[in-house]
C-alpha cells in the first residue's frame, strides 16, 4: 500500500466498518489519523496494525487483551512488523466455531439427539454446551465424524478416552514446539533489535513452518501407529 487513505478508504481497503474503526481508535488500539485540514488521512502503518487488530478480534481475544498485546509492541512498530505479528498469530489450522442451537445442531444431525448424544458430543470435543439450549460447534466437518463415532457400536467412553489422550499430547507437542520457537527463533530475533531484514523472511518462514509441521505431526503419529502394530505382532 502506498498513499494516504480517507476513513471510508480505509474501511473499504480493510473490511471493517467505518463505525469499528472509530471505536477501536477511540479505544487507542489505532494510532491517530494524520490530519490534512479536517480530514484525518491513513497510512499503512495503520492498515496494517487495523488488519492485526482485525485478526486478534476474529481469533476470540478480547479488547483487553488485544490493548494488552499491542502495548508489548515497541511504538515505532511499522507495517513490516505488524505483519509478522499477524503471521504469528494466524491459527495454524483452520478453525469454523459456530454457536447454534440445539434445534440446528439436530438439524444439521439429521436426526433427533438425546441428552446422552450431546453429553458424548462434548466428551469427544465436538460441541460445548453453553446453555440448556445452545451449544459451540468446533467446526461443521466434526459433527459427522462425532455421530459416526457414537453409532460405531464401541463404547463412547473408549472414544472419550482416545480423544483426551490425543489432546493430552497434542497439547503438550504444541507447547515444547512453541517455547522451541521463542527460544531460537523470536527471542534472538528482539535480541538483535527487530532487524527490518529480517521480518520479511520470518514472516514468510512462519507460513511455511504452519502447514510443513501439522503435515509433520500427522506423518509421524501414522507410522508410530503402524511400528506399534508391527511391533504387537511381532
Amino acid at each position: 500500500m502506498t498513499g494516504e487513505l480517507t476513513i471510508d478508504e480505509l474501511a473499504e481497503r480493510s473490511g471493517v466498518t467505518v463505525r469499528t474503526i472509530r471505536f477501536w481508535s477511540g479505544r487507542g488500539l489505532l494510532p491517530p489519523p494524520t490530519l490534512r485540514g479536517r480530514t484525518g488521512l491513513y497510512g499503512p502503518d495503520h492498515l496494517a496494525r487495523l488488519e492485526l487488530v482485525s485478526e486478534l478480534s476474529a481469533l476470540g481475544f478480547t479488547l483487553a487483551a488485544i490493548e494488552g498485546h499491542l502495548e508489548r509492541l515497541p511504538h515505532s512498530a511499522g507495517a513490516a512488523e505488524l505483519a509478522l505479528q499477524r503471521a504469528l498469530l494466524t491459527p495454524w489450522v483452520p478453525e469454523q466455531i459456530e454457536e447454534i442451537d440445539r434445534p440446528e445442531l439436530e438439524r444439521r444431525a439429521g436426526r433427533p439427539l438425546h441428552d446422552d448424544d450431546v453429553d458424548a458430543l462434548v466428551g469427544l470435543g465436538v460441541v460445548d454446551l453453553l446453555d440448556h439450549d445452545r451449544v459451540r460447534l468446533h467446526g461443521a466437518g466434526t459433527l459427522g465424524g462425532g455421530l459416526a463415532v457414537i453409532e460405531s457400536g464401541l463404547p463412547v467412553d473408549f472414544w472419550r478416552g482416545a480423544h483426551d489422550l490425543i489432546e493430552q499430547h497434542t497439547t503438550a507437542l504444541a507447547e515444547d514446539l512453541m517455547k522451541m520457537f521463542q527460544d531460537e527463533v523470536l527471542q534472538p530475533y528482539r535480541d538483535r533489535g527487530r532487524p527490518a531484514e529480517e521480518r520479511t523472511r520470518l514472516a514468510e518462514a512462519m507460513s511455511q513452518l504452519k502447514p510443513i509441521t501439522v503435515r509433520g505431526v500427522v506423518t509421524a503419529f501414522g507410522r508410530a501407529v503402524n511400528r506399534a502394530i508391527r511391533e504387537r505382532v511381532g
